[in-house]
């Protein structure tokens, strides 16, 4: 296990009218994040927000590479980004303890905030297919390239996590500096994952090692 300080390499925010960063996606061009009352979709490379859509968005948020998934209090969202019509919804698997999630495998990989935990579930139904368990509190989930990396948030202190997705075990670790909180996250499939900054109503961008 490797253990090192998160480099962050851009800040966005604060954003207008935005008291909270909650979710965080990525659709291939924009950054999603989750504020509350609507999605907001932001230009990684302007950082200017583009667009919003008006719908209930308080914990994750994922992208299939169509549509668009939100929590919204206990049921998760399936969104058509382009018209911004709820599709469908399904149960959370947590009951309202719900914080990140992501899109891998045809399936939802969703965290369980306190509970400390990581749910793979069927898109369709919210039936949970397996369960991943963590000993830290679990807020933003991401896949990329094979891997699986979680944030976490707990006595006032945040990292990034690669874990064996098979065991939960810790394999890699990236720690936050004093005060940088992560709320949502996601990869860009690349070399940054983004991160959402919780009531700092800010984004950041924080580099993903090199293999």
């Amino acid at each position: 296990m490797t253990k090192s300080a998160a480099k962050i390499i851009r800040e966005y925010g604060p954003f207008e009218g935005v008291e909270q960063v909650a979710g965080v996606t990525f659709d291939g061009a924009n950054v999603w994040f989750a504020s509350g009352d609507r999605l907001n979709a932001l230009d990684p490379e302007s950082g200017k927000p583009v667009r919003s859509i008006a719908v209930p968005a308080h914990a994750g948020t994922a992208f299939d590479g169509t549509h668009l998934y939100q929590i919204a209090e206990k049921r998760i969202q399936k969104i058509d980004p382009k018209t911004g019509r709820v599709l469908a919804t399904i149960p959370s698997p947590g009951d309202g303890k719900d914080s990140g999630m992501a899109w891998a495998e045809g399936t939802l990989w969703v965290g369980q905030y306190t509970d400390r935990k990581i749910h793979q579930i069927d898109p369709e139904t919210g039936t949970i297919l397996r369960t991943i368990e963590s000993d830290r509190f679990v807020t933003g989930v991401s896949w990329v390239e094979g891997e699986l990396w979680h944030a976490t948030w707990e006595a006032d202190e945040s990292e990034i996590r690669r874990i064996d997705p098979k065991t939960g075990e810790v394999q890699e670790q990236l720690v936050m500096p004093e005060g940088a909180f992560i709320s949502g996250m996601e990869s860009d499939g690349k070399d940054r994952f983004f991160c959402g900054g919780g009531k700092s109503s800010k984004l950041r961008a924080v580099k993903r090692p090199k293999r």
